[in-house]
Protein backbone atom coordinates (compact mmCIF):
# COMPACT_ATOMS: atom_id res chain seq x y z
CA UNK A 1 0.00 0.00 0.00
CA UNK A 2 2.77 2.18 0.61
CA UNK A 3 3.37 2.22 -2.97
CA UNK A 4 -0.09 2.93 -3.49
CA UNK A 5 0.09 6.07 -1.33
CA UNK A 6 3.32 6.91 -3.11
CA UNK A 7 2.09 6.77 -6.54
CA UNK A 8 -1.20 8.77 -5.06
CA UNK A 9 1.08 11.09 -3.32
CA UNK A 10 2.95 11.58 -6.66
CA UNK A 11 -0.55 12.27 -8.55
CA UNK A 12 -1.30 15.07 -6.05
CA UNK A 13 1.83 16.92 -6.51
CA UNK A 14 1.51 16.19 -9.89
CA UNK A 15 -2.25 17.35 -9.76
CA UNK A 16 -1.21 20.33 -7.58
CA UNK A 17 1.61 20.92 -10.33
CA UNK A 18 -0.29 21.29 -12.30
CA UNK A 19 -2.65 23.49 -10.99
CA UNK A 20 0.12 25.54 -9.77
CA UNK A 21 1.08 25.80 -13.76
CA UNK A 22 -1.96 26.81 -14.68
CA UNK A 23 -2.69 29.41 -12.34
CA UNK A 24 0.84 30.52 -12.88
CA UNK A 25 -0.04 30.90 -16.58
CA UNK A 26 -3.24 32.51 -16.06
CA UNK A 27 -1.26 35.22 -14.40
CA UNK A 28 1.60 35.41 -16.53
CA UNK A 29 -1.05 35.29 -19.25
CA UNK A 30 -3.12 38.22 -17.41
CA UNK A 31 0.50 40.23 -16.99
CA UNK A 32 1.12 39.64 -20.91
CA UNK A 33 -2.84 40.79 -21.90
CA UNK A 34 -2.53 43.83 -19.68
CA UNK A 35 1.06 44.74 -21.37
CA UNK A 36 -0.10 44.01 -24.71
CA UNK A 37 -2.81 45.90 -23.71
CA UNK A 38 -0.90 49.16 -22.55
CA UNK A 39 1.56 48.61 -25.50
CA UNK A 40 -1.47 48.54 -28.12
CA UNK A 41 -2.33 51.84 -26.29
CA UNK A 42 0.83 53.24 -26.40
CA UNK A 43 1.53 52.65 -30.05
CA UNK A 44 -2.26 54.13 -30.81
CA UNK A 45 -1.32 57.23 -29.29
CA UNK A 46 2.06 57.20 -31.07
CA UNK A 47 0.41 57.03 -33.98
CA UNK A 48 -2.34 59.64 -33.30
CA UNK A 49 0.63 61.90 -32.55
CA UNK A 50 2.56 61.08 -35.69
CA UNK A 51 -0.46 61.63 -37.67
CA UNK A 52 -0.98 65.29 -36.10
CA UNK A 53 2.88 65.93 -36.72
CA UNK A 54 2.34 64.72 -40.47
CA UNK A 55 -0.55 67.05 -40.66
CA UNK A 56 1.19 69.85 -39.36
CA UNK A 57 4.49 69.31 -41.34
CA UNK A 58 2.33 69.24 -44.36
CA UNK A 59 0.16 72.11 -43.79
CA UNK A 60 3.55 74.19 -42.92
CA UNK A 61 5.01 72.90 -46.72
CA UNK A 62 1.89 74.20 -48.10
CA UNK A 63 1.99 77.61 -46.43
CA UNK A 64 5.58 77.94 -47.25
CA UNK A 65 4.65 76.80 -51.36
CA UNK A 66 2.06 79.84 -51.00
CA UNK A 67 4.14 81.93 -49.27
CA UNK A 68 6.72 81.32 -51.87
CA UNK A 69 4.40 81.73 -54.74
CA UNK A 70 3.34 85.37 -53.17
CA UNK A 71 6.87 86.32 -52.80
CA UNK A 72 7.23 85.32 -56.84
CA UNK A 73 4.32 87.10 -57.60
CA UNK A 74 5.29 90.50 -55.47
CA UNK A 75 8.41 90.32 -57.04
CA UNK A 76 7.28 90.17 -60.74
CA UNK A 77 4.66 92.83 -59.58
CA UNK A 78 7.50 94.77 -58.70
CA UNK A 79 9.88 94.12 -61.55
CA UNK A 80 7.11 95.04 -63.69
CA UNK A 81 5.99 98.26 -62.29
CA UNK A 82 9.57 99.74 -62.09
CA UNK A 83 9.66 98.75 -65.92
CA UNK A 84 6.32 100.50 -66.29
CA UNK A 85 7.90 103.69 -64.29
CA UNK A 86 11.08 103.68 -66.94
CA UNK A 87 9.06 103.29 -69.70
CA UNK A 88 6.56 106.66 -68.64
CA UNK A 89 10.06 108.64 -68.29
CA UNK A 90 11.31 107.73 -71.47
CA UNK A 91 8.05 108.11 -73.55
CA UNK A 92 8.35 111.90 -73.85
CA UNK A 93 11.60 111.52 -75.80
CA UNK A 94 9.85 109.37 -78.15
CA UNK A 95 6.79 111.60 -78.13
CA UNK A 96 9.38 114.66 -78.91
CA UNK A 97 11.44 112.74 -81.70
CA UNK A 98 7.94 111.46 -83.79
CA UNK A 99 7.21 115.17 -83.76
CA UNK A 100 10.22 116.16 -84.98
CA UNK A 101 10.09 114.09 -87.82
CA UNK A 102 6.55 115.18 -88.87
CA UNK A 103 7.92 118.64 -88.67
CA UNK A 104 11.08 117.69 -90.95
CA UNK A 105 12.35 119.59 -94.16
CA UNK A 106 12.40 117.29 -97.22
CA UNK A 107 15.12 115.35 -98.12
CA UNK A 108 17.73 116.53 -94.68
CA UNK A 109 20.05 113.94 -94.09
CA UNK A 110 19.98 114.70 -90.24
CA UNK A 111 16.06 113.71 -90.45
CA UNK A 112 16.92 110.44 -92.02
CA UNK A 113 19.23 109.68 -89.16
CA UNK A 114 16.12 110.92 -86.37
CA UNK A 115 14.26 108.50 -88.68
CA UNK A 116 16.23 105.46 -87.55
CA UNK A 117 16.74 106.56 -83.98
CA UNK A 118 12.31 106.40 -83.98
CA UNK A 119 12.31 103.38 -85.16
CA UNK A 120 15.04 101.63 -82.82
CA UNK A 121 13.66 103.25 -80.15
CA UNK A 122 10.08 101.71 -81.10
CA UNK A 123 11.98 98.15 -81.82
CA UNK A 124 13.06 98.18 -78.18
CA UNK A 125 10.32 99.07 -76.76
CA UNK A 126 8.92 96.47 -78.76
CA UNK A 127 11.20 93.96 -77.33
CA UNK A 128 10.34 94.59 -73.55
CA UNK A 129 6.46 94.10 -74.33
CA UNK A 130 5.73 98.16 -74.73
CA UNK A 131 2.48 98.51 -77.33
CA UNK A 132 1.60 101.59 -78.44
CA UNK A 133 -2.46 101.43 -78.26
CA UNK A 134 -4.42 101.68 -81.67
CA UNK A 135 -6.24 104.81 -81.52
CA UNK A 136 -7.48 106.38 -84.92
CA UNK A 137 -11.13 105.61 -85.50
CA UNK A 138 -11.50 103.63 -83.10
CA UNK A 139 -14.31 103.39 -80.13
CA UNK A 140 -13.64 106.03 -77.73
CA UNK A 141 -12.41 103.00 -74.47
CA UNK A 142 -11.85 105.55 -71.43
CA UNK A 143 -9.74 102.15 -70.25
CA UNK A 144 -7.06 103.16 -73.25
CA UNK A 145 -7.96 106.40 -74.35
CA UNK A 146 -8.06 110.13 -72.70
CA UNK A 147 -10.41 112.83 -74.17
CA UNK A 148 -9.14 116.29 -74.97
CA UNK A 149 -11.75 116.94 -76.68
CA UNK A 150 -15.63 116.01 -77.74
CA UNK A 151 -15.61 117.65 -81.52
CA UNK A 152 -18.41 117.50 -84.41
CA UNK A 153 -17.41 115.34 -87.32
CA UNK A 154 -18.75 113.97 -90.03
CA UNK A 155 -16.43 111.85 -91.37
CA UNK A 156 -16.05 109.96 -88.14
CA UNK A 157 -18.93 108.06 -85.88
CA UNK A 158 -20.01 109.93 -82.87
CA UNK A 159 -17.62 107.80 -79.91
CA UNK A 160 -15.07 107.48 -81.87
CA UNK A 161 -11.95 108.51 -81.97
CA UNK A 162 -11.13 111.53 -84.77
CA UNK A 163 -7.32 112.07 -84.03
CA UNK A 164 -4.26 110.73 -81.34
CA UNK A 165 -2.52 114.06 -79.86
CA UNK A 166 -0.20 111.38 -78.07
CA UNK A 167 0.06 108.07 -78.17
CA UNK A 168 -0.57 105.78 -75.89
CA UNK A 169 1.25 102.43 -74.51
CA UNK A 170 1.10 99.49 -72.72
CA UNK A 171 3.09 96.52 -71.02
CA UNK A 172 1.69 93.73 -71.44
CA UNK A 173 -1.77 94.11 -70.11
CA UNK A 174 -1.45 97.12 -68.35
CA UNK A 175 -1.87 100.07 -69.69
CA UNK A 176 1.23 102.38 -68.86
CA UNK A 177 -0.41 106.05 -70.53
CA UNK A 178 -3.66 106.21 -71.78
CA UNK A 179 -3.67 107.86 -75.52
CA UNK A 180 -4.71 111.44 -75.69
CA UNK A 181 -7.54 111.68 -78.04
CA UNK A 182 -9.93 113.96 -79.72
CA UNK A 183 -12.92 112.11 -79.96
CA UNK A 184 -16.24 113.02 -82.09
CA UNK A 185 -19.46 113.57 -80.96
Amino acid sequence: MTEKKHHHKEKEIKHEDEVQETQVEAEISGQVSAEVEALKKKFEEADAKASEYKDSWMRSQAEFQNYKKRIERDNEMTRVNMKGDIVKKVLPLLDDLERALQNRPADESWANGIDLIVRKFQTTLEGEGVKRIAAEGAEFDPNFHEAISHEPNDEVKSGHVIAVVQNGYMLGERVIRPALVRVAQ
